[in-house]
Order: C-alpha cells, then structure tokens, then sequence
C-alpha cells in the first residue's frame, strides 16, 4: 500500500508541473474556433510528457542499482571494490540510454 501512495503521489506532481502550461497560453476566439475544427493533438506536449517518464525512470533505475550495490557492500565488505565497479559501470550505461532518448524526445 505504501507503494501504490507513493506512486500516485509522484503522478500528481507530474501532474502539477504539467498544469502550468495550459494556464499561460492564451488565445483568441478565433483561434479556438480553428483549434476545434482541427482536433488535432499538440504533440509537443506528448514530447515532455515523454522526457519526464524517460528522466523518472532512469532515476529509479539508478536508484534501485545504488540501494542494490550498498546493501550488497554491507552483507560481503570484501568484494565492495568490484561491486563498486559494476554500479558504476551499469549507472553509466544507463545514462547514456536516458541522454539517447531525451535527444530523441526533443528532436521529434
């Protein structure tokens, strides 16, 4: 249970930082009018919508390797050296991936 309110806690912020860019754009009643008869989706939108889940679980996956490594680290001390290595090695790696898929969220 304590999961499942963290997890609709973090969804409400995303939700707030969201929020914001609907109050600040303004338009004219014209413009409206040519916005309903397209009915088309404002994808750039969709593109930060996609960065924030790219960025959110990069986070939790680097997270996750560090609470993994430390607790390993805790239960065998004579192999933190290499254990130090492979979190950093994966951290890395998974960095890369994010900075990949934010360009490619960008780009679009």
């Amino acid at each position: 249970m304590n999961k499942l309110v963290k997890i609709v806690a973090l969804l409400f912020v995303v939700a707030l930082v969201c929020a914001p860019c609907a109050v600040f754009a303004q338009e004219t009643a014209a413009d409206a009018v040519a916005e309903a008869a397209s009915s088309s989706v404002d994808l750039h939108s969709l593109y930060g919508i996609g960065a924030g889940i790219v960025l959110l679980g990069a986070a939790l996956g680097i997270g996750r390797i560090g609470s993994s490594s430390v607790e390993s680290m805790a239960r065998q001390p004579e192999v933190a050296g290499k254990i130090n290595t492979a979190m950093i090695i994966s951290a890395a790696l998974i960095e890369g991936v994010t900075f990949f898929a934010l360009i490619v969220c960008m780009l679009k």
